[in-house]
């Protein structure tokens, strides 16, 4: 299976939105791709908020 490149964006404390990138194949779940940056993000102590509804995530490649 092919992987694709997708943009998972999350809302933060600050206002502000933050976007990460995530490849996986192309029938991934979209709450496994939220799982995966919100996994990135808690790690480094991130200020986004773990929401997978106020998630935005697009396919970009």
């Amino acid at each position: 299976m092919k992987r694709r490149s997708r943009l998972v964006a999350l809302p933060a404390v600050d206002g502000k939105q933050y976007g990460y990138r995530v490849y996986a194949p192309g029938d991934a779940l979209l709450a496994d791709l939220f799982r995966e940056v919100w996994r990135t993000t808690a790690r480094a102590r991130s200020r986004s908020w773990g929401l997978f509804d106020a998630a935005v995530i697009r396919q970009v490649g």
